[in-house]
């Protein structure tokens, strides 16, 4: 017997249509956020930022190639680290499929990590992914957009991620919980890989100066993580609550039957 509430047609219909009422909702207030997002102030950026990219060494406004916006997805993946973060990897393999799309709005979609660019085509390659990835390794990047912390931020609690402080580290971790997890298929420990940080910011290009608009850390970049949207839809959703940690890099899954 199924262990979840079973009903008639007419049953499931009239929960669907409470169901709709509250996502019709939910869709306005995303548009009223999305409007939000676009009305907030942007900051100019006069610092310099190096990186290295497939065509050589770049500035910042060399990374927008051309266009007036630039999004950099932050993916974790430090120089000590053997292999980017497995649900970092998992938001990158949906990069390439919008990539052509955001290009066809002005947009350059961009990843940078801390790793050194030998590492990062490595990984790449191994993935499978075509979309331009940017080293920051030589630069202060992810330590300025809030991606990157330093071990002494870590003992004196002032990691200050996702707009909120962080208490100072504590030792020892479970190695069952998701970071450590992490962390060991990562190739580092728990600290070093917490360092590092995922998030989403953008950047637009006007009169020839660039100016940071908009940065998303934590869950709040749950909205470009396309597993997560067809899951949300699924009947057991996230499979968040089930034993272990179930991400997996996609050539780590095995062969599904």
């Amino acid at each position: 017997m199924p262990t979840h509430t079973t009903g008639t047609r007419e049953q499931w219909l009239e929960a669907r249509l409470r169901l709709l009422t509250a996502e019709k909702e939910l869709t306005r207030r995303s548009d009223e956020l999305a409007q939000h997002r676009q009305e907030l102030p942007w900051v100019l950026i006069d610092k310099q930022y190096q990186f290295d990219t497939d065509e050589g060494t770049a500035s910042l406004p060399e990374l927008f190639k051309g266009r007036s916006q630039l999004m950099v997805y932050h993916l974790m993946f430090g120089p000590d680290f053997t292999a980017a973060c497995p649900s970092c990897s998992s938001i990158a393999d949906g990069l390439d499929a919008v990539q052509v799309h955001l290009a066809n709005h002005d947009v350059m979609l961009m990843a940078v990590s801390r790793a050194p660019l030998a590492k990062l085509q490595a990984y790449r390659k191994r993935m499978g992914w075509t979309f331009p990835w940017a080293s920051s390794f030589t630069s202060d990047f992810n330590f300025d957009f809030s991606v990157y912390f330093t071990e002494d931020q870590q003992r004196a609690g002032g990691v200050e991620y996702n707009f909120r402080r962080e208490a100072p580290m504590r030792q020892p971790v479970d190695r069952k919980t998701p970071g450590a997890v992490c962390a060991a298929s990562s190739g580092v420990d728990f600290p070093t890989f917490v360092r590092e940080r995922p998030g989403l910011s953008t950047f637009v290009l006007d009169g020839g100066a660039v100016y940071h608009t908009y940065s998303a850390y934590g869950r709040g970049v749950d909205g470009i993580w396309g597993m997560y949207q067809w899951l949300d839809r699924a009947p057991f959703g996230r499979n968040e609550d089930g034993a272990g940690v179930w991400w997996r890099r996609h050539d780590e899954y095995g062969a599904v039957v």
